[in-house]
């Protein structure tokens, strides 16, 4: 009976200490990276990571991976939203082809961060470097595009915005390997 407690005691201990870990290595990497970016979001890097289960005992090479992946899904998620917005007419001619401009600028993010994972997975960190800084101008053309007209606000402020954070993190991750 006490060898069996032990066990179980031993088992639940070292289960712990492994999600520590892993908890410490996103806190700590995400630390690094908003220190060495002050564009990056300590918390927000911290919760996108943590709230993906595969980060649990994930190694940092594995924290790259999933950084990007959830960067691909955001992208491919933004353009979703796009044509949900283009499928209403309550915008003026210059939104829409705003929003067409954007669509087409978070589609070519797409496929350049697919291009970027799979640089990732070859271990070329600068040509997923390249490929990612490429896709991160999609936000920041998309934001300044929407409000080039005088008064204009745009409705993607706040996908541009976590769509940027989301590359900022890929970015910085993979600039701790080279």
């Amino acid at each position: 009976m006490y060898f069996s407690t032990l066990i179980t005691f031993l088992i639940t201990f070292f289960l712990l200490f492994l999600v520590s870990l892993s908890s410490n290595l996103i806190q700590d990497s995400c630390e690094n990276a908003a220190k060495n970016d002050p564009n990056l979001s300590y918390e927000f890097c911290v919760a996108s990571l943590e709230a993906n289960p595969r980060s649990q005992n994930a190694t940092l090479q594995e924290l790259v991976i999933i950084s990007l992946g959830l960067t691909i899904s955001n992208a491919k998620n933004i353009s979703s939203h796009i044509e949900q917005l283009l499928s209403l007419k309550s915008f003026d001619k210059h939104t829409k082809i705003g929003l067409q401009d954007c669509l087409e600028l978070y589609s070519d993010a797409h496929s350049t961060l697919l291009e970027a994972m799979e640089n990732v997975k070859l271990k070329d960190y600068e040509g997923a470097d390249v490929e990612i800084s490429s896709a991160m101008d999609a936000s920041t053309t998309c934001e300044d595009g929407l409000k080039e007209k005088k008064g204009e606000v745009s409705p993607l402020t706040k996908e541009n915005s976590i769509f940027f954070q989301f590359t900022v993190i890929s970015l910085a991750f993979i600039n701790m390997f080279h």
